[in-house]
């Protein structure tokens, strides 16, 4: 039997995305923004809601700290879970198995492409065969995959006894502070609240307060590092926030330049801020803060200066986190960033 030739095309294109869609992975959407840095043992937890971010917020996405996986929070919790770590071996037909099923099927489609394949005396002893190497390809990967089971209750025993640690965030209560120059309020977290015992290869993590004297430093970083980092001034960044923080936002001002752009962000103003968490590990205190600020945030051609992004007469409200880190009681630095 022979195919017409918009038959065949169609035949083509059908085992063309077949064939690529076994193979398809996904792909990181590295954009500008997010969530990231770190915010030490409370990298992947969520920071708790105030009156400035009452939603929860997502974990950090990019950080350098390793997730131990032992974090809980509530969009963790499936995560805490017994075996929920343990990797997961891919099914037959995700893994060695598909894709010899889906080249077998390519092959099916090529060949009737050619006015043979699946059809004819010819075709149907083609397909015979094609069956049994399925057949055998099954059955060698159902031993492969028996052989593994085999072992996998003493991989599984390997891990067992593990610890996880967990926090439980202390409800934020009291403002103090006056923001200069305009209205705002710090909510403190009270001291009380309880933790299990940390992972031994982890410092142990105590709540504790800021001052008035932190706020006001905090609300002083917020508007220096926008503004350095509209400046592109990068003595100004390594100054003001943690290694960690500069490569992240070298990037992003990297990428600005390599597209002939760059961001202008000026008359930073706070509106409203509270402080979700802070506490102690070791010779490092954390404090996250949700900042509601208003800003002219726009992005300029950098041969022009003509505005691409943003509008220059009219300032956009933002709302983020930001954890701020000082170590043996130094100077605070930003951190984090997170989107709230």
């Amino acid at each position: 039997m022979k195919l017409s030739r918009t038959t065949r095309f169609a035949t083509l294109f059908a085992g063309l995305f077949l064939a690529f869609s076994m193979i398809a992975v996904d792909h990181a959407d590295a954009r500008r923004g997010g969530s990231f840095g770190s915010r030490g043992t409370r990298t992947f937890q969520s920071a708790p809601p105030t009156r400035t971010a009452p939603q929860p917020t997502a974990p950090v996405e990019r950080s350098m700290t390793p997730n131990t996986g032992q974090a809980t929070n509530p969009a963790a919790t499936s995560a805490a879970r017994p075996g929920a770590n343990a990797p997961q071996r891919p099914g037959f037909m995700g893994g060695f198995g598909g894709a010899m099923i889906g080249g077998l099927l390519m092959g099916g489609l090529l060949g009737m492409m050619m006015g043979q394949g699946f059809g004819g005396i010819a075709g149907m002893f083609g397909m015979l065969m094609q069956l049994l190497l399925i057949g055998g390809a099954i059955w060698l990967a159902l031993r492969f995959f028996r052989s593994r089971q085999a072992t996998g209750p003493a991989m599984a025993g390997a891990g067992a006894g593990g610890g996880n640690f967990n926090y439980r965030d202390a409800a934020p209560s009291g403002d103090s502070g006056k923001a200069n120059g305009g209205s705002r309020s710090f909510s403190i977290p009270s001291i009380g609240g309880s933790r299990a015992e940390a992972a031994p290869q982890q410092p142990a993590s105590k709540d504790i307060t800021v001052s008035g004297e932190d706020l006001d430093t905090f609300q002083r970083l917020l508007t220096e590092v926008q503004e350095a980092f509209g400046r592109e001034d990068h003595k100004a960044l390594r100054r003001l926030v943690t290694p960690e923080m500069v490569s992240y936002l070298s990037e992003e001002l990297a990428d600005n330049a390599q597209n002939g752009v760059r961001n202008d962000v000026t008359n930073v103003q706070l509106l409203q801020a509270d402080i979700a968490e802070s506490w102690n590990e070791g010779d490092r205190d954390y404090a996250t803060a949700a900042m509601n600020y208003s800003s002219i945030d726009v992005t300029r051609n950098r041969t022009t200066g003509e505005v691409v992004d943003g509008d220059a007469n009219e300032p956009s409200e933002t709302t983020e986190l930001w954890t701020f880190v000082r170590q043996n009681g130094g100077d605070w630095q930003l951190s984090a960033i997170q989107e709230a």
